[in-house]
């Protein structure tokens, strides 16, 4: 009679059927039968078990092995006894099926292999090191992820506080700023956009659109200031109306544009016809040619933060505009970070104009 056939057992059913046969084989049978009853078993490995799990702690004495030269020397730095160290290399070797030292009676020689591997080993446990840093930041501070979109004004002088303010630190938000005019910034909201949030101004009801299916949460109003050459002998005190400024020469706003339409038509309400003696869209290019005594123009207070010397900032009665900036939020990255985000951005844009007007 031939050799009975050898049973095949999945890792699974041989662990089973392993721990079943020890606490039978203690109380009944001993080792013996334990031994006997595995002894013809093949196990088939499970999916993604035929590569050898090494141990990161193995690798680490490994290292500390290679760096001291000695069995004993690692056991001493890292607290094990020189047998624990050796019976830890044994397993690294059989993990790995490669020969990591020469043992002699009293003393180790590494393969070529061991110092291939230690060099190798050095970057794993440094990664490992990284990888549980970081997993440990995310589960005491987890953080979201803020796409912005914001414009010049509003990147310039609001948002720099507020991420110096240490109540910023605190909301664990990891921002993404884009700095566009509010029509270019509306479009990275659109489905499949760039953006989660946008911050937008509105002049007047000047024709700025956004989609249905974002919330609007208002932040604050940037009013518009007149502002003079000072080099024409008009004081900030001074007690000007608006016809009197028609015979000056101005610089607009390109025409065309909403925010030039709704200016045009507040300065004819006033019956101020403006001499027009330069286009821009820069109210700091404007600042500056205002300072150089080119003409007036009409400039929200966040630009006139850091005004050249050499302007005059009016306040002439008649001529009321505003910007009206707000938050445009996508509904389901409303998260309360984001929340306290815009209340944030509300709070010191109100403080930067209180001090203004202080």
């Amino acid at each position: 009679m031939g050799p009975a056939p050898q049973r095949r057992l999945s890792v699974q059913t041989y662990r089973q059927t392993y721990r079943q046969t020890y606490q039978h084989g203690r109380r009944r049978a001993g080792y013996a039968t334990m031994k006997r009853e595995f002894r013809s078993v093949s196990v088939d490995p499970q999916p993604g078990e035929g590569q050898p799990l090494i141990n990161p702690v193995h690798l680490r004495t490994l290292v500390e092995v290679i760096r001291l030269g000695s069995f004993a020397a690692a056991a001493t730095r890292l607290g094990y006894t020189a047998s624990a160290v050796s019976q830890q290399m044994s397993a690294l070797e059989r993990d790995t099926g490669v020969t990591l030292f020469q043992r002699a009676a009293r003393s180790i020689q590494p393969t070529e292999a061991a110092v291939v591997m230690t060099r190798h080993a050095a970057k794993v446990l440094t990664d490992i090191e990284t990888l549980m840093a970081a997993a440990s930041r995310a589960q005491e501070s987890p953080s979201q992820e803020l796409r912005l979109g914001i414009f010049p004004s509003l990147a310039t002088y609001v948002l720099p506080p507020i991420l110096q303010n240490p109540a910023w630190k605190k909301l664990g938000i990891d921002l993404r700023v884009s700095v566009a005019e509010p029509a270019q910034t509306i479009q990275g909201l659109r489905t499949g956009g760039e953006l989660d949030v946008a911050l937008v101004y509105q002049v007047g009801q000047s024709g700025l659109a956004w989609p249905h299916t974002v919330d609007r949460q208002w932040i604050g109003d940037d009013d518009f200031r007149v502002v003079l050459p000072a080099a024409w002998g008009i004081g900030t005190d001074s007690k000007v109306a608006a016809p009197h400024l028609s015979d000056m020469p101005w610089i607009m706003h390109h025409p065309g544009t909403s925010d030039a339409t709704v200016i045009e038509r507040l300065f004819a309400s006033c019956n101020l016809h403006p001499r027009v003696v330069a286009y821009s869209d820069d109210f700091h290019a404007s600042l500056e040619m205002a300072a150089a005594g080119l003409g007036a123009a009409l400039v929200p207070e966040l630009a006139l933060r850091h005004r050249p010397a050499g302007v005059v900032v009016l306040d002439v009665p008649e001529i009321r505009l505003a910007r009206n900036v707000f938050a445009l939020l996508i509904n389901e990255k409303r998260t309360a970070q984001v929340q306290l985000f815009v209340e944030l951005l509300a709070e010191t844009m109100h403080r930067l104009g209180t001090a203004r007007k202080d």
